[in-house]
Order: C-alpha cells, then sequence, then structure tokens
C-alpha cells in the first residue's frame, strides 16, 4: 500500500486509511469507513487507524477488522439506587456539555431491579479507547461496579431495562463526516481532508 506524503500530520492522527485494493485514501472518518464497508463495492477494503502522525509525514497506522464498525460497545456503570444512578447520569451530563465526547454516544439511565440501576454509555465499538479517555480526562468517576465492552453492551439489550432517561451526545470534531453519493464521489482521492 503507497501512501501520499502529507503535510500538517497532525490532523490525520485519528482518522483512517482505506486500502480500495488499486489506491488507498488518507484521513477517512469513523463513519465514513463504516459506510464505505457497508457499500457492496467497497465491502473487502481494509482499514487502518492512523496511531501516530510525526512531522516527517511518518505515520504510525493499526489496522483494524471490518466487523469492529458494524458493533456497539460501551460502558455500564451500576448502582443500588435511583439517586446515585441519577448521580452518575448528570455527572456524564455534564462532562458532554464542558467537554464534547469524541465521537456521537448516547446515554440512557436505566432501571433493572428495584435495588439495580445503570448508566449506559453507548458508542461505535471502534471509539472505544478515545471515549475511555475522555471520562478519564474529564475525571468522571462513579461509585458502583462499572464494566465495558461490546458484550457488556449486548447483554444491556438483552437485559431489556426501564430507560428512566436518555441524552444523546454528539461529537465537537473538526472532521464532518461525508454520506452517500458525496463520500463514495471522494473515494478516487488519496488525500480526503
Amino acid at each position: 500500500m503507497e501512501l501520499p506524503k502529507l503535510e500538517k500530520t497532525d490532523r490525520y492522527q485519528g482518522l483512517y486509511v482505506f486500502d480500495f485494493g488499486d489506491h488507498a485514501g488518507v484521513g477517512f472518518t469513523v463513519e465514513e469507513v463504516a459506510e464505505l464497508l457497508d457499500s457492496e463495492r467497497y465491502k473487502e477494503g481494509k482499514v487502518y487507524k492512523i496511531h501516530r502522525a510525526y512531522p516527517d509525514g511518518r505515520m504510525e497506522l493499526r489496522g483494524v477488522p471490518a466487523a469492529k464498525f458494524q458493533l456497539e460497545a460501551g460502558m455500564l456503570l451500576y448502582s443500588k439506587d435511583e439517586a446515585t444512578a441519577r448521580g452518575d447520569f448528570k455527572r456524564l451530563a455534564d462532562l458532554a456539555v464542558r467537554s464534547a465526547p469524541p465521537c456521537r454516544a448516547k446515554a440512557h439511565l436505566a432501571k433493572y431491579a428495584q435495588d439495580k440501576f445503570a448508566v449506559a454509555v453507548i458508542y461505535p465499538a471502534e471509539r472505544d479507547d478515545e471515549m475511555s479517555s475522555w471520562m478519564l480526562e474529564g475525571d468522571y468517576r462513579t461509585v458502583g461496579p462499572a464494566e465495558g465492552g461490546v458484550g457488556a453492551v449486548e447483554r444491556y439489550y438483552q437485559g431489556q431495562p426501564e430507560i428512566l432517561d436518555r441524552h444523546q451526545f454528539f461529537e465537537a470534531g473538526e472532521n464532518v463526516s461525508r454520506t452517500g453519493e458525496e463520500l463514495l464521489a471522494s473515494v478516487a482521492r488519496v488525500v480526503q481532508r
């Protein structure tokens, strides 16, 4: 795979390289990669995340399995009473207001039983590292047990808890994702942004 020499490489860190087979494109967002992989024409593409980008144009890439773009991951933060769960939920929403998350996500305040509540934060599985870092950097803390990952979200959905409150978080990134015809019209470009 041949990559172009890039200027201002720091703006590409966290974006993706999509290997189409006959050429590669640099600078796709996670949403754009997911859409390309959903298309019949590009479903066999190979995806690499730009883990680090250096001023001299070099990049460290990490391969990402295509299946990861179809999954949701998340964190479930448990508590034994509704007041504690509501406090966890409010602190999470406050964090999203102070500092926008690195990707679109949803948060639920959920009730399983009289003494089991959870705050569920659900987002694209490929953004797991960034969401964890966002919560750590925002000094988000909870008092109860927690679990995370794809399996935790699957169990959450299977448990069908009652959703008491919900909040949608939006990414405040500078890289607006293209969709549909606009995205497909750009795949021949080597540098996407």
